[in-house]
């Protein structure tokens, strides 16, 4: 029965999808709000659609309907009902289907936020939304189809990856880098409405930008949720080993922190506007390339998927939005050109360039280009160094491969170069820098980066490239810290307010404090990564049971060995007492055995410290656990890099914020009936 539900409420969503893409074209070319009220309604329609699917798929996996093909492949009686939830994404056909569910949710919201209003962009940026929907629909309706019937019905199931139930952050990574890639879809669709329509409007720039920010703001966090999984669970005591398919991730968030700040130009200066759209479109085609990368199989990842028949109809797919995409751009970029003056006009911040060169280079503006320049250098370098082995093995018939010191090499140095370039850019003003105002701007935050270098080189931490990274990293500091706390300083100059009640401009500046709270985000994780990627040091331990060894200055002692049982597995713990006499706590890594598994899972334990991680990976124990080999990794700084997703989380939804409307004051009757 629930297969029959399931593929039935799939095929209602590719129906809904399918009539709302006709409508939605045939409501932007006629103008017609009937259309355009219809248009919507199978939006809303799609998004309750796969919603609901999504629903009844999890209500399947509870009740461990091993009728349903999905729970026959990773369902099992002996998982814990947290688990049992969260294998909706374990495996192939159940992530596409969770795909589909979050389009729908970005659809619904997308739809019933815009309202009636924006009425020549609504119908066009529906008909691309939900072309996009119909091929995810259709997805989950042939090829990917996790409700068809299973006959025999089998009574038990394998269960999900172990890798699914071998740390809670399975449960939260997933489902928000699916946040961050799906949504990519809605800034998409409105850059091609602009197009379709013929405008780029200042009040349609203003929920682009927001809508983008949304997605972003998941992908950040995703990416970071996605190295501390790594980190806790994988044993080899790194966040990112420039894996392919972690490497897809970091595509689309490159070009997506470019279009974010170019946006900005395009709102205050109205250029680089048709470089803004290419930037928006090229996120979204990226996504795409890492979800195939991630489902075709052509990458061996711990992340990614087994080999599909899914993988050629992603490529189809991706070539058609490719071919879509430089159409429209050629096409119907020109449309826009009147509309540049009308977006200046509005915004009332259109201003002729400085005659003087100097001014014009030396800008916010300027900056933001540069800045655009180095996010494209870098995606295109680590795409290239992805794609490579691929490349080389379809043309030549050999493998290569693509090592981290490449990566590291060029991540290194662009890295740098972009958290440079973004405490430079708040430093300028727009429009141009007057004379004189250099010193003003730039000596302040070249000395607080000096003194934290030094502060730093003086503990011990004196590698040329960690001082350089540690001197940006103050230098963008003091220059976020300084625009954070501007618009707090001016209502204490101007208005003579304490510091308490000037606290509050800060809620009425959100988009600029949000902003420069995200750029603390990606500050506090330079640092974490300078100290943590330079000063790392491992040792391999040999112990029997009560022997101890010292380690970076801590005693460890080798307490013994101990079998649990769990219901959906069997863990052997080797107990390690850290600090003298055990004062620091003890600590168990683990080797987990699964009944669908043959090897064993390793789980590491961390000891973690402000000052640095003690970390511990399992390499080898003895049958009886008398004698254990286990490495133990110091890590400088490390627990830092966790927060820098925290902070662009709130930074990015202080910026996003809506703010509070003002009552519009109401005019007595007895005014309005004087003569």
């Amino acid at each position: 029965m629930i297969s029959i539900v399931g593929r039935g409420l799939v095929l209602l969503g590719l129906l809904f999808a399918s009539a709302g893409f006709a409508s939605g074209a045939y409501a932007g070319m006629r103008r017609d709000l009937v259309a355009l009220r219809w248009t919507r309604q199978a939006a809303l329609g799609f998004s309750g659609s796969m919603i609901l699917a999504n629903l009844l798929m999890v209500y399947a996996l509870v009740s461990h309907d091993f009728s349903v093909h999905y729970v026959a492949e990773v369902g099992s009686r002996s998982t814990p009902l947290y688990f049992t939830v969260v294998s909706l994404w374990a495996s192939l056909n159940g992530s596409i289907l969770f795909w589909a569910g979050i389009l729908g949710l970005y659809v619904g919201a997308w739809t019933l936020s815009m309202g009636d209003r924006h009425r020549e962009y609504l119908p066009w940026a529906l008909h691309v939304l939900l072309g996009i929907c119909v091929f995810f629909a259709m997805l989950v309706a042939s090829i990917a189809n996790p409700f068809a019937p299973v006959s025999p019905i089998p009574a038990d199931g394998p269960g999900p990856n172990p890798l699914l139930q071998n740390h809670w952050l399975m449960s939260i990574h997933p489902p928000t880098l699916y946040l961050g890639y799906v949504g990519m879809a809605v800034p998409f669709a409105m850059i091609c409405a602009a197009l379709l329509a013929g405008r780029l409007e200042a009040g349609w720039m203003a929920p682009l930008r927001r809508w983008a920010i949304v997605p972003w703001t998941f992908l950040s966090a995703g990416i970071v949720l996605g190295g501390w999984w790594s980190y806790e669970v994988l044993g080899w005591g790194g966040a990112w080993a420039w894996d392919p398919v972690e490497n897809a991730s970091f595509h689309p968030w490159l070009t997506g922190t470019a279009f974010l700040h170019s946006a900005m130009v395009v709102q205050r200066r109205g250029w680089m506007r048709d470089w803004t759209l290419t930037l928006g479109m090229s996120t979204f085609l990226l996504t795409l390339v890492g979800t195939f990368m991630t489902r075709s199989g052509v990458f061996n990842s711990v992340h990614s998927f087994t080999q599909s028949d899914i993988g050629p109809v992603f490529l189809v797919f991706i070539g058609i939005v490719l071919l879509y995409s430089v159409g429209l751009l050629a096409l119907r970029s020109h449309t826009l050109d009147d509309e540049t003056t009308r977006l200046d006009s509005e915004l009332g911040r259109a201003a002729a360039p400085p005659s003087d060169l100097w001014r014009r280079i030396l800008s916010r503006e300027s900056a933001i280009l540069v800045q655009n320049a180095a996010f494209t250098v870098f995606t295109f370098t680590v795409l290239l160094g992805t794609l490579y082995p691929l490349i080389t093995e379809a043309v030549q018939e050999r493998r290569v491969s693509v090592g981290e010191p490449y990566f590291d090499w060029w991540g290194l140095r662009l890295g740098i170069l972009l958290v440079f370039l973004m405490g430079v850019g708040p430093a300028l003003p727009w429009g141009g820098l007057k004379t004189g105002d250099a010193p003003k701007r730039f000596l302040p935050p070249a000395f607080a980066g000096l003194a934290i270098a030094a502060g730093f080189g003086l503990l011990g931490f004196s590698k040329p490239w960690t001082i350089v990274a540690l001197w940006v990293g103050g230098f963008a500091l003091w220059t976020s810290l300084v625009e954070v706390s501007e618009p707090v300083r001016s209502r204490m100059r101007q208005h003579g307010e304490p510091l308490f009640k000037a606290l509050g401009a800060l809620g009425r500046a959100r988009r600029r404090t949000g902003a420069h709270i995200a750029h603390l985000g990606v500050i506090v994780a330079l640092f974490s990564l300078a100290l943590s990627k330079g000063y790392r040091a491992e040792q391999d331990l040999s112990l029997d049971k009560g022997q101890s060894a010292v380690v970076h200055g801590f005693p460890v002692q080798f307490v013994g060995a101990n079998d649990v049982d769990e219901p959906q597995r069997r863990s052997r713990r080797a107990t390690f007492a850290l600090g003298p006499a055990g004062g620091l706590g003890n600590f168990e890594p683990r080797m987990n055995f699964y009944p669908a598994n043959r090897e064993p899972v390793f789980s590491p334990a961390v000891h973690s410290r402000p000052e640095g991680d003690l970390y511990f990976s399992l390499i080898e124990m003895s049958p009886t656990g008398e004698h254990v080999v286990v490495r133990v990794i110091w890590q400088p700084a490390q627990m830092w890099l966790w927060f820098a997703g925290p902070l662009i989380l709130i930074g990015s939804w202080i910026a996003i914020w809506p703010q509070r409307k003002r009552e519009a004051a109401r005019i007595p009757r007895s005014v309005l009936a004087t003569p």
